[in-house]
This record gives structure tokens, C-alpha cells and sequence, in this order.
């Protein structure tokens, strides 16, 4: 496994695997990949999907799948983390709903060339405008693929609000926050607020607090922290906890994730 670069809001890396791959989890941003060789199979939305080399795959925010190799030599891709923040910017406009994809495994010749170009080059620095370049593409093959998603939705979501409560969630991450907090700032109550940010961010916010505090989790696993400390250093109970959370997010455990980054 390689980690490519990034910026705000991206996470770009590349992979290979033979047999098992992953576990039953689930992400809370967008996953776009490009199947380079062999068979990429995985459980998604209740059947198997098998992505060739030349496939998209486009997962949407909070969706269970899994990983594994559908034939004995393995599979290569590539994949793209994107934040629904990001796509919902770039697809300009308010009152529209995030774009679902349903078919995850596509052949569509725009979605192919919007993914294979974000992915080209991983090692490239991915800087404000180069981010810019990689989204609009990416934002227009999605609302092609689910035209529904630029229609208004008969109700405006309150994205500052709920920009506002994504923001304080940011600054927090580390801490225990409270939902008379998020009301607070938000303006609103908990469960509209809910609503409101599943719509603008394609998660819950706990869900989303959960994967911020993940993300600081690998940055100090990769530079050598021990569990323990990262778990303690992150805001969770311990280091069961952590792993639990660890699993459910990215289908392995931390310490086995560790390994493959070395690897």
C-alpha cells in the first residue's frame, strides 16, 4: 500500500492485494478508485460487484462494502478519499442532494477519465488550483451519472449552519462534545441539524467527529506512537476502542494498517 499525496479534504493512495483485502466497513467521504490489474471484488448495497482493470468504482459516503481479490493472482487500483463538502462546492448552486451512484462498478467513459486523471499522478504535489482541476471533473461525471441530484429537493439545507457545526466538530476533535453544543452553534436542534448535515457532508455528526479523530490516529501510528498513546491522544476510551472504531472505518485493524504502509 502507497500513500499518495493530497490536500484538504483528498487522500489519494495505491494498492495491491492477493485473497482477503478488507472488512466489512465504511467511510465517510466519497471513494472513486481505478482498477489497474486483475479482479477487485467486494459486498456492496447487497451483491457482489467485480471491478476489471480499466473500471471506476464509486462508492458513496456511510455505504458498508468490503475488499478482496476475485481471482488467485490479485488485484492492483488506485483510490480517491474525497470530503461530500468538496463535490457538493464543486457542483455549485444550494438545495441540491449529493450525488448517488448505485452501480459502484462503471464503465461510463466521463466518470473513467474524471478518475483516472485525479489519479495520474499520485506523487504530484496536489495544491489549491491542482485540487480545483481534480474536483470539477469529478462533480460533473457524478451529476451525470444521477441527474436527480441537481433537481431541488423541495426543501433548502442550512449549510452554513451546518458548516458552522463541521467547523466546531474540526477544532474539537479531540474532545467529548455535546449535542447541546452543536445546537448552540448551529442554531438549530440536534435532530434537524442531523438532517441537515447527512444532507450537506453524506454522514451523521458523530460519525463524522469519529473519522476526524481517525485521521490524526494514522498520522501518529505512521510516525511510530503506540497504540496506547494514540488512542489517548485521540480522544478514545483506550486502545480497544480505538481499534474497534479503526476496524469499522477502514476494514483492518491499526496495527495491521501500520504494516501495509511500511510494507
Amino acid at each position: 500500500m502507497r500513500t499518495g499525496s493530497g490536500s484538504d479534504g483528498i487522500e489519494r493512495m495505491e494498492a495491491f492485494f492477493r485473497g482477503f483485502a478488507y472488512d466489512p466497513h465504511r467511510h465517510d467521504t466519497y471513494a472513486l478508485g481505478l482498477t489497474l490489474s486483475g479482479v477487485q471484488s467486494f459486498d456492496y448495497r447487497g451483491s457482489r460487484r467485480d471491478s476489471l482493470s480499466g473500471h471506476a468504482i464509486v462508492l458513496h459516503p456511510d455505504e458498508l462494502h468490503n475488499g478482496r481479490a476475485g481471482i488467485p493472482e490479485g488485484f492492483s487500483y488506485r483510490m480517491l478519499y474525497v470530503e461530500p463538502r468538496l463535490i457538493r462546492e464543486a457542483m455549485g448552486g444550494q438545495g441540491r442532494a449529493l450525488p448517488f451512484v448505485s452501480t459502484a462498478v462503471s464503465q461510463d467513459v466521463r466518470l473513467v477519465r474524471a478518475v483516472a486523471h485525479a489519479l495520474r499522478d499520485l506523487d504530484a504535489p496536489l495544491d489549491e488550483i491542482a485540487a480545483e482541476d481534480v474536483l470539477l471533473p469529478l462533480a460533473e461525471a457524478l451529476l451525470a451519472l444521477d441527474p436527480s441530484a441537481a433537481r431541488p429537493t423541495g426543501h433548502l439545507l442550512d449549510r452554513p449552519a451546518a458548516e458552522r457545526a463541521r467547523q466546531y466538530l474540526d477544532a474539537h476533535r479531540d474532545e467529548v462534545v455535546a449535542s447541546r453544543e452543536l445546537e448552540a452553534i448551529a442554531g438549530l436542534d440536534r435532530f434537524t441539524l442531523a438532517r441537515h448535515f447527512r444532507g450537506c457532508f453524506g454522514t451523521s455528526p458523530y460519525n463524522y467527529l469519529v473519522m476526524r479523530r481517525l485521521q490524526r490516529a494514522r498520522r501518529l501510528l505512521l510516525g511510530g506512537t503506540s497504540l496506547v498513546e494514540v488512542a489517548m491522544a485521540c480522544g478514545f476510551a483506550d486502545q480497544s476502542h480505538l481499534t474497534r472504531q479503526f476496524r469499522r472505518a477502514y476494514g483492518v485493524p491499526p496495527g495491521r494498517w501500520r504494516a501495509l504502509q511500511r510494507g
